[in-house]
Order: C-alpha cells, then sequence, then structure tokens
C-alpha cells in the first residue's frame, strides 16, 4: 500500500516538474541587451539624457511575449562623483520606433543604492508592435524623493564596442 502511494506521488511530482518546465518554455524572449551609460545632450524619444555622463559597470535588460520587463543594472554611476550622485531611484521605459519613437510604457520607481545598483522587475503594458525596442533607464527620484513623472535617461540598451580588430568571423566580409 506504501509503495503504491510512493509511486503515485512520484508520478505527480514529475508531471507538475513537467507541466512547470513547460510553461516557462512557452514564454517567448522578445528582447534582449546589455546596458550602457548615458552621455550629455542626448535625446531618445524625446526623453533628454541627464546632464552628465554616467558609466555602467554591468547591466542586462530582458522582456518576454508576456510584458514581463527584468532590468539589473550593477555600478551605474556618475564617474567624476564614483557613486550614483543624487539619484536614489529608477524606472524603466519601453520606446518603439527607434531613438525617433516614443515611450509606450514605464515601471514604477525601484531604489538604487549608492554604489549604483537596481532591479527592476514589472510587468508592462505591450503594443501589438514594436520597432527598435530600447529600454531606458530613468531617474525617477533625487536625494529620496520620487518624482511625479520619470525624469531624463541615464542609461538604455546598448552596446560599446571594446575591440578595436576584427572578429574571427568578420574575414571575407566588407
Amino acid at each position: 500500500m506504501i509503495n503504491k502511494i510512493s509511486k503515485k506521488a512520484a508520478l505527480v511530482g514529475v508531471l507538475s516538474a513537467g507541466l512547470f518546465a513547460a510553461g516557462a518554455m512557452a514564454q517567448e524572449v522578445l528582447f534582449r541587451s546589455t546596458i550602457i551609460g548615458s552621455n550629455p545632450q542626448a535625446v531618445i524619444a524625446g526623453v533628454q539624457s541627464g546632464g552628465a555622463p554616467w558609466t555602467v559597470g554591468r547591466g542586462s535588460a530582458l522582456l518576454d511575449d508576456e510584458g514581463r520587463l527584468r532590468v539589473e543594472v550593477r555600478t551605474l554611476i556618475l564617474p567624476k562623483l564614483g557613486n550614483s550622485g543624487p539619484v536614489t531611484n529608477v524606472s524603466a521605459s519601453l520606446v518603439c520606433g527607434g531613438s525617433g519613437g516614443s515611450v509606450v510604457s514605464t515601471t514604477a520607481a525601484v531604489p538604487l543604492s549608492g554604489d549604483g545598483n537596481a532591479e527592476i522587475e514589472a510587468t508592462i503594458k505591450m503594443p501589438s508592435t514594436c520597432f527598435g525596442p530600447i529600454v531606458l533607464i530613468r531617474a525617477a527620484g533625487f536625494n529620496g524623493n520620487l518624482l511625479p513623472q520619470p525624469g531624463p535617461w541615464i542609461a538604455s540598451t546598448g552596446f560599446t564596442s571594446v575591440s578595436g580588430g576584427k572578429d574571427e568571423g568578420d574575414e571575407g566580409r566588407n
């Protein structure tokens, strides 16, 4: 009797794990990118960048087909200060249409540590199509006071080239 119960419990456990894995695999990643710091006087989707350059030690953004946005930044700082300065909260905005496009959704504000670390996990409203997606990391609070609307962007999705030479796969390409 105990043996039959154990077998049934094991079978239920295996089936449950399989259903969970199938459900998790059904979510399609729509967008994945690294995060880079901003430079002054840059405008994306009508949103001005911060007034000083920002750097990011490490960062990434991931958006799935159900609108789940996950942004992680590490060491998002003002290099002159070596910390995040007066910015104490950030939010993320999804832009569609590239740099000349428009902001279609913005997350709630989350804390940004003095060391420049933040994690945003939110479900955002998704448009039916989004050409040229960009995720902006925006100042949302200064000195512990939240802004009524997100402010300038201080980081965004993108990449910087750290290699001056060609990759092996570039041979023969013009």
